[in-house]
């Protein structure tokens, strides 16, 4: 009896099991793009360089269990998510293996030569940046360095110009603290060298036109960006310029944080929402105005050609304004949904996403990672979830109502749209800034109409009126709506806690909310709901977490300390703001400064922890701590049981973050996270470090 109970109980299982795979049918490979992105993430993440033959075998065992596992009873789909998650793996090591290895940089002002790469204006001065460097007599760096100008220094500089100029270079810096943002990693993966900044004014060596196609599209953004804050000058122009070419970084900094702090981040970051307004007014134009054509309208495929023609468009668009990831992925479903046009077949949103994902991470997988990759595909997903869902409700409300039941499902869908792509993108935001943002929904209401019905149709004018030099004619009515978004984000960032601070979540909470979302928007039955729990599990993941008692920068100028709901720094000069500032994002406290002014200070964060001693002006006390630090080299040592952290210690492991727990003192450094990396450099940070914002 006890053997059929459990047979009648497998077979109700697996009954259950084949109904749901009937419903769910084809959504499972909406998740390979997800292992995919999971296998380049492990890879970025790894402590060490893995053999290389690893990702290739993986990929060749989990290919041939997705084709012949049924041989084997072992299910098809563990071989298929192996297989590509081995792709994502392989996609990111042959992405660090091809790039050039960081360069040793000197420490002291060297003389530059190369060739302008690109130039970018600045809330005050430019920001330069040059390829084929040549510091000294040296060889070209393979790699491009990047210099913040004085703002003295107005000398005429194009893409294409040779160049020689005076500065102290510095290389990427580590991460504020252990588990940071790696900048190091950035910048390998972006072609970086180095940073400088510009001790006196740049000479031009020669003028030259630009060689290729990418310096061809570097000058013309930057001609494109000078004529628009030519007619819109001050911040109004520099937004408008973002708009059109993507060059942000001349915005004000007040400015800027007006617009993340109302929740309109988004309007500057160039991605689906301009791109869609680009696309979207080509195809209007070309079918519109072949419309009017009598033969036209009756032998040629009109919505085709308007397609194609709004491709090219989007194309171009993306070429101007940098192709970043946002606007890679917006532009890769563009082209789906054109190429399914095209073919008579209804495009599928999710597939498209999906295949979108797959394209940027074999493309760059290194932008798994950032926060760009990570905000715009959940608040897509979402989106398209949730529209699924509630559209069928939305329009059977609208029914046969007036005018004013539409006003209502307009404004209804336009505060949808806000919440659906905030809420999902939220937790991101909390984990890479340490913030959210209240009333982002309300300031979405007007000032993506007011993008998406004046100032980018009116930039878009301006555009095709630039050779004529009439720009101004558009631009004008485009630095209108720019004033109305700018007024909006200045007004809703000044309400009460407009922008909230939030402990950032740990990483197991991003990873399992990610994973509760894709649960949740992926599969169309009832089942999908476990994606719930898990994501509001991951939201309050930062109730189990306990941040660092003290954190020490890898330059031994900055020790934080968090004891009594507040945050106490002892600074020594030169201590970097940025670092500081990443250390508040993790503490939420007070800032103040640490009172220590006696040779030995000994610290208890917590009541029932250990305690830690600082040395100051002398270093042979404190043996009965937990813990010894100094922020200079340490010359009498205690027993071997007491560690130590001194100058030389950050020197060789970079960061360290400490808790000290009743049982003793955990110690976590930079380089026991990061390990043996292209792009880790050794010795922690440069102590001259000139690195720009």
């Amino acid at each position: 009896m006890q053997w059929h109970a459990i047979t009648s109980l497998a077979e109700r299982v697996q009954s259950r099991f084949d109904a749901w795979a009937r419903i769910e049918r084809g959504r499972f490979a909406l998740f390979l793009p997800l292992a995919m992105a999971a296998g380049a993430a492990v890879f970025l993440t790894r402590t060490h360089d893995p053999t290389p033959m690893l990702a290739p075998a993986m990929l060749a065992q989990g290919g041939w269990l997705a084709l012949a596992g049924r041989t084997w009873r072992v299910p098809r789909w563990i071989g298929a998510l192996l297989a590509a998650g081995a792709l994502g793996f392989c996609a990111a090591e042959f992405a660090a293996w091809r790039l050039p290895p960081m360069p040793e940089l000197p420490r002291k002002a060297s003389i530059v030569t190369g060739r302008v790469g690109s130039v970018e204006m600045l809330p005050k001065g430019r920001m330069l940046f040059l390829d084929a460097a040549r510091i000294g007599i040296d060889a070209p760096l393979a790699r491009r360095l990047r210099f913040r100008l004085p703002d003295t220094d107005a000398t005429k500089l194009e893409a294409g110009d040779s160049v020689q100029l005076r500065a102290m270079l510095s290389p990427p810096n580590p991460p504020a603290y252990p588990g940071a943002w790696d900048l190091q990693r950035d910048a390998y993966f972006d072609g970086l060298a180095g940073y400088g900044r510009v001790l006196s004014p740049v000479q031009v060596l020669a003028h030259r036109p630009p060689g290729g196609a990418a310096a061809f599209i570097a000058r013309l953004r930057d001609r494109v960006a000078d004529r628009v804050q030519a007619a819109l000058p001050g911040a109004v122009g520099a937004i408008a310029a973002t708009l059109l070419t993507g060059e942000a970084a001349s915005i004000p900094e007040a400015d800027r944080a007006a617009f993340r702090d109302s929740g309109l981040s988004h309007i500057l970051a160039i991605a689906g929402l301009h791109i869609g307004i680009v696309m979207g007014l080509i195809f209007g134009a070309v079918r519109g105005g072949l419309a009017l054509s009598e033969r036209a309208a009756l032998f040629w495929p009109l919505k085709s050609v308007a397609a194609l023609a709004a491709l090219a468009a989007g194309l171009a668009y993306l070429l101007l304004t940098g192709a970043h990831v946002p606007i890679r992925r917006s532009f890769a479903m563009a082209c789906l949904v054109t190429f399914g046009l095209l073919l008579g077949r209804r495009s599928m949103s999710l597939r498209g996403l999906a295949l979108a994902m797959a394209a940027i991470v074999l493309a760059a997988p290194n932008a798994v990672l950032g926060v760009s990759f990570q905000m715009s595909f959940s608040a897509v997903l979402a989106l398209i979830s949730g529209y699924a869902f509630l559209m069928p409700k939305l329009l059977a409300w609208r029914g046969r109502g007036g005018w004013g039941r539409q006003v209502g499902l307009h404004l209804a869908t336009l505060a949808l749209t806000s919440l659906l792509a905030g809420t999902a993108s939220a937790p991101f935001a909390a984990y890479h800034f340490g913030e959210m943002q209240i009333y982002f929904v309300l300031a979405n209401m007007i000032a993506v109409p007011v993008t998406a019905l004046l100032a980018m149709p009116a930039g878009l004018i301006a555009l095709a009126l630039m050779p004529l030099h009439l720009e101004a004619l558009a631009l004008v009515p485009m630095g209108w709506g720019v004033r109305i978004v700018l007024f909006v984000a200045h007004h809703v960032s000044a309400w009460p806690v407009a922008r909230s601070e939030v402990p950032p979540l740990p990483p197991w909470g991003i990873i399992l909310f990610s994973l509760g979302l894709a649960w949740l928007g992926l599969w169309r039955s009832r089942p999908r709901l476990l994606g719930l729990p898990a994501m509001l599990i991951a939201v309050l993941s930062p109730l189990w977490a306990t941040p660092p008692d003290m954190m020490i920068s890898a330059d031994a100028r900055l020790l934080g300390v968090r004891q009594a709901g507040r945050v106490e720094l002892l600074r020594l000069s030169g201590a970097q703001r940025f670092t500081e500032d990443a250390w508040q994002r993790v503490w939420l406290g007070e800032a103040v400064t640490l009172d220590c002014t006696t040779p030995v200070c000994m610290l208890t964060p917590r009541p029932s922890g250990a305690s830690a001693a600082i040395l100051q002006g002398q270093d042979s006390g404190g043996c009965d701590a937990a813990l010894r630090i100094s922020l200079t080299p340490i010359r009498h040592h205690c027993t071997p049981e007491v560690p130590e952290i001194d100058r030389f210690a950050l020197w060789r492991e970079g960061a360290f973050a400490i808790w000290l727990e009743p049982g003793g003192a955990r110690i976590v450094s930079d380089w026991s996270m990061r390990g043996h990396r292209p792009w880790v450099l050794l010795h922690g940070a440069d102590e001259s470090s000139v690195q720009p914002d």
